[in-house]
């Protein structure tokens, strides 16, 4: 059975690229075009990895990771935050929030695969 992963992008383009590449790796990817939109489509299916950019209208990568965190569902799922942002506060902020980890754009495809297969095989 097909892992499934959400992913959440404001950018059409950063969302289609990430569906890309893991698609091609053998995921099934769901897209998210905000952190509401992510909430709603995590509330309705589960998954079994989310990715998420930070900066977004509606709801930030943050909020979004606090807000999974608290529903049962998604207390123990892993979740990577993707996004341009890469100071150490921020990143302190993530681990806080309860994200899985931190992965700074642009970022290697072969990378973020190697990323994915390591938390969800």
């Amino acid at each position: 059975m097909l892992k499934t992963i959400l992913a959440v992008d404001d950018s059409a383009s950063i969302r289609q690229m990430v569906a890309f590449i893991l698609r091609s790796s053998g995921y099934e990817v769901i897209e998210a075009v905000d952190g509401m939109d992510g909430l709603e489509k995590a509330k309705a299916r589960s998954f079994n990895l989310i990715l998420t950019d930070q900066n977004m209208p509606r709801m930030d990568g943050l909020t979004l990771v606090r807000t999974l965190r608290a529903l049962t569902q998604y207390s123990t799922t892993p979740i990577l935050i993707l996004t341009t942002e890469s100071s150490a506060a921020m990143k302190a902020q993530g681990r806080a929030a309860g994200a899985t980890g931190w992965l700074v754009k642009p970022f290697d495809p072969l990378k973020l695969v190697e990323v994915v297969r390591t938390i969800i095989g």
